[in-house]
């Protein structure tokens, strides 16, 4: 009674302490409108909703902003420095994401148990923004800018990624930073045939698209998508449908920006001197030429000619006696040799390695490069050579992820998993040893996005695929593509079909309005058009579709019709490129000997803790004689993980020697067996039925007929024996059962022990290679 009345006051105080919090939270609630903020709501496909507001946090920052979907929420602040920057043309914006534990009630699982350095995912969120914001910025604006996304809650339901575009975007509006935006942010999915807007975690699950649109009314800002190896029209409608939702945050945006936003900064008309260039062009115009339209110059032969150019240049406008800085003379000619380079290319329709416009480089391919390995190939287009290696690992090998990107992306693990290295050498630069850097980091993703659809689900083992690119001139990501799927065949994975890549450009002439007169679609882009050209489009995919893409603008967007040109042609050069690869290889490679091996096999329960041994030690033992890994699935089930089959072998044997050590009598079930009392207990008794097994306990309920609350009722001592029937095992703990109770009640016969038989356990093995079709499951 005490204790009912003491569980009754503390569940009255719980419940008192929650009217009193919810009702302090109904107050402070009505009072937290706060007085400055202004709101607006998107509405768009489905009844999705994205709430935009201003005015309450962060109000010393040049630019402040929410967005919230569902419970989720992000604030982007945008900060510029005052004064300009010193590295030249280039426009310095640091783009930040931080997803902290607290914005889902969770804490860091680390040591310190807080945020250390950023994650693979942050990494990717803030590229995303980047991309997405920078091309809006005037050519002349140097000053450095910081845009700081800062997870406020989330729901683990809606993505916080778009929000964060959507949110730098406002807050650009509202600040006095120069800026030519507003655009809006959408993420794109595909079930069935519908097309979903901002889709939930669950419905990004089953989704065969993943795409993000950045966009303004009409142009297309940024892309970025993995697909289901869908078709070309399937995209564009995709990238349809999102730039049609976003003409509805745009609208928002501009409305709040119109209300609340600052008078942008003026932006000093600071550019190469039209003297300078004037020189320039009367003077070292064949020159330039001259070394664009050598063809028989590789990527560092043409960059040391255009560089002792330059000195030339510097040297003799020093002695014309200009009155300028030698910064000046290199802003000038940078300026003079990219229009140069770019003029050329409209005048001749012919490119400085001498292609047309939709020429692809030569393509050469090898595999099986060395035999540890399980899966090795090179690839090289033009100058850009990619080496890519994979090694298949036990699935306990997959990349786990912490509980909050569980929470918030749904994904547990990853069973294939790239890793995108470019070191200094590729581009003959000493650079120090580093962790990935956040360009890696992205290559990676896009590749891996790239590969993903045609590696099976299913696969039995677990795939790391290295890209190490060993030269670079231009579409190193995409060459990982290439060199990746030539490795996987090489190791055995049975590919649904062969994939490939190919990054597209644009070279184009616009009016002062940003409208495009006249361009130039570039197939296959080298290193220089890449950085003298307007876009940076990477196609991924098989000969009938499309698995990932990413496209990025130097100019503020295209329009969709000129986007789906350039995919059109991009989709038709990745066809002849997996045509060139097809020659080296199409089907999976059968290899023997150093392949790995997974195999399944049963273990009786009462003999798993023999095969386990005191914390594990028995499984330890052997994987380190032998690199076999075992592993527990369920119930009777277990794993082994093999390198090769001679140690699956050497394993194999191991355990049957060991379950077979000490091999128990096999018992006649319903037998009767005469068993000595070890030790009386109160709720049964400790028998011994056989020397070669440890004592089995029979309960009061089993010894005898009559219910007894203690066994020395019963009339039994220690050293006695009894007789008992045998029933076998219990077939969820594995204990022997026995029972003195039914002897009572019936008659049966005493199997004599000289007559009992060994019985060795004899383990049922599955065995899955790699090699052979599907996987050559057996």
């Amino acid at each position: 009674m005490a204790v009912l009345l003491r569980r009754t006051t503390r569940s009255s105080k719980l419940e008192h302490w929650n009217n009193l919090s919810s009702r302090s939270l109904s107050k402070s609630s009505a009072l937290c409108s706060h007085p400055n903020e202004v709101k607006r709501t998107a509405t768009l496909r489905n009844e999705k909703t994205l709430t935009f507001s201003c005015g309450k946090y962060a109000k010393m920052a040049n630019g402040a902003a929410v967005v919230q979907s569902g419970d989720t929420a992000v604030m982007v602040t945008a900060v510029c420095q005052d004064t300009l920057s010193t590295q030249g043309s280039f426009m310095p914006l640091n783009v930040e994401f931080r997803m902290k534990s607290a914005a889902a009630g969770r804490i860091p699982t680390n040591y310190l148990r807080r945020e250390l350095g950023q994650s693979e995912r942050e990494i990717l969120t803030a590229r995303l923004t980047d991309r997405s914001i920078r091309p809006l910025f005037p050519k002349n604006y140097t000053s450095e800018v910081q845009i700081m996304s800062n997870l406020l809650s989330a729901d683990g339901v809606n993505d916080p990624e778009v929000l964060c575009i959507n949110a730098a975007s406002l807050a650009l509006s509202l600040s006095d930073i120069p800026w030519q935006g507003p655009i809006g942010a959408v993420r794109v999915g595909l079930i069935g045939d519908d097309v979903v807007i901002n889709p939930t975690r669950q419905e990004l699950q089953k989704s065969l698209m993943n795409l993000v649109v950045s966009a303004q009314k009409s142009k297309v800002v940024m892309v970025e998508g993995s697909f289901n190896d869908l078709s070309l029209n399937t995209v564009m409608h995709g990238v349809k449908a999102g730039v049609v939702e976003i003409k509805k945050i745009v609208d928002v945006i501009q409305d709040i920006a119109k209300e609340c936003g600052k008078e942008k900064q003026t932006v000093s008309d600071h550019g190469p001197k039209q003297e300078l260039l004037d020189h320039l062009k009367s003077h070292y115009m064949s020159n330039i030429k001259d070394i664009f339209r050598d063809f028989t110059l590789d990527k560092q032969a043409r960059d040391k000619a255009v560089s002792c150019l330059q000195n030339t240049v510097i040297d003799n406008i020093k002695k014309d006696g200009f009155d300028c800085c030698v910064g000046d003379i290199k802003e000038a000619f940078s300026h003079f040799t990219r229009d140069v380079f770019r003029n050329l290319i409209f005048e001749t329709n012919q490119r400085c390695d001498g292609r047309g416009l939709t020429d692809i480089r030569d393509i050469s391919c090898e595999v099986n490069l060395y035999n540890p390995l399980h899966g090795s190939a090179l690839f090289q287009r033009g100058q850009t050579q990619v080496l890519c290696t994979v090694a298949l690992d036990s699935p306990q090998s997959a990349v786990k992820t912490d509980s909050y990107t569980i929470l918030t992306s749904g994904l547990k693990e990853k069973s294939f998993f790239l890793n995108y290295e470019f070191p200094g050498y590729a581009t003959n630069e000493v650079k120090q040893g580093r962790s990935a850097s956040r360009r890696e980091i992205g290559h990676g993703a896009l590749a891996e996005k790239g590969l993903r659809p045609i590696v099976p689900s299913d696969y039995p083992f677990c795939i790391r695929l290295t890209s190490e690119v060993l030269e670079s001139n231009g579409s190193s990501s995409m060459a990982t593509v290439c060199g990746g799927t030539l490795a996987l065949l090489d190791a055995g994975v049975p590919l649904s079909a062969m994939a490939g890549g190919v990054a597209m450009g644009l070279v184009s002439h616009s009016n002062s309005d940003g409208e495009i007169l006249d361009y130039r679609i570039l197939t296959d882009i080298l290193g220089i058009e890449d950085y003298a050209g307007d876009m940076d489009l990477k196609i991924a995919g098989t000969k009938t579709g499309i698995t990932a893409l990413q496209v990025d603008f130097k100019i503020p967007g295209i329009t969709l019709e000129l986007l789906n040109k350039a995919l059109a042609e991009g989709h038709v050069a990745k066809k002849k490129i997996i045509s060139i690869m097809k020659q080296t290889i199409s089907t999976p490679s059968v290899k023997e000997g150093n392949m790995p091996i997974l195999e399944t096999f049963d273990v009786p329960l009462h003999k798993r803790n023999k095969l386990l041994g005191p914390a594990w030690i028995n499984i330890k033992k052997l994987f380190l004689e032998t690199g076999v890994q075992i592993t527990h699935l369920e119930d009777t089930k277990f794993s082994a993980f093999a390198p090769n089959d001679a140690a699956m072998q050497e394993a194999y044997e191991a355990v049957q020697k060991l379950m077979d050590s000490d091999s128990e009598p096999e018992f006649e079930f319903g037998g009767i067996y005469s068993v000595k009392i070890l030790e009386l207990k109160e709720s049964g008794a400790m028998v011994s039925l056989h020397p070669k097994l440890m004592p089995i306990f029979v309960s009061n309920s089993h010894l005898d007929v009559r219910k007894a609350a203690h066994s020395s009722v019963l009339g039994l001592s220690v050293g006695q024996k009894i007789s008992v029937k045998y029933f076998g095992r219990d077939p969820v703990s594995g204990q022997i059962r026995l029972s003195r109770r039914a002897l009572l009640e019936s008659t049966g016969r005493v199997v004599d022990f000289d007559n009992v038989s060994s019985n060795s356990t004899n383990i049922s093995r599955e065995r899955l290679k790699t090699h052979g079709e599907s996987g050559d499951q057996k």
